[in-house]
């Protein structure tokens, strides 16, 4: 078993974690050795930057400052939060509607009324002659109830039958009840 591996294992074992799957030391060695590269790369960086040849302890504690400042993040003091709190529940909560069945608070203060308004385009009169002029084509295509007799309606069978193509250039094929 290679060292690192041992080292993860006391690691856990001093945590108080007796129960693990196997591949949690994998885990947290690729976790281990990529947050190690970086803070290797981040001094290589900033060696470089200050124009030295090689990184010395200097560097290195400053690529893991930055790492911790940017990757992880404290949660403020309890002095702050305790102030925020007491500062959000000065403001009391809005009063309830009365009334049997669940309790609601003023409409105003819902998200249940609608939020969006209808507006109605102004149509150009020349756009409706034209579509005038296309429902009555349309009409005119759509064969009438005459021209729908010569297909056969099967009784025993659900659906309609024609024996050849029908002359009708509309996607609706009218079946006589």
């Amino acid at each position: 078993m290679p060292r690192d591996a041992r080292v993860v294992k006391e690691l856990l074992k001093s945590m108080g974690v007796t129960e693990y799957e196997p591949r949690v030391v994998h885990q947290f060695l690729e976790v281990w050795y990529r947050y190690v590269s970086d803070v290797l790369s981040d001094a290589q960086v900033y060696s470089e930057h200050a124009g030295k040849t090689s990184m010395d302890p200097d560097d290195l504690k400053l690529a893991i400052q930055s790492k911790l400042n940017f990757s992880f993040s404290q949660p403020p003091p309890r002095e702050v939060l305790l102030e925020l709190a007491r500062n959000r529940n000065k403001i009391p909560l809005p009063k309830s509607i009365g009334g049997p069945g669940i309790p609601l608070p003023p409409e105003q203060d819902t998200l249940i009324s609608p939020n969006y308004q209808l507006a109605f385009q102004k149509s150009n009169p020349r756009q409706s002659w034209r579509r005038q002029r296309r429902k009555k084509q349309q009409q005119q295509r759509t064969p009438t109830l005459q021209q729908s007799k010569r297909w056969t309606f099967n009784k025993h069978h659900k659906g309609c039958h024609f024996p050849s193509r029908p002359s009708v250039q509309s996607d609706t094929i009218f079946c006589p009840q």
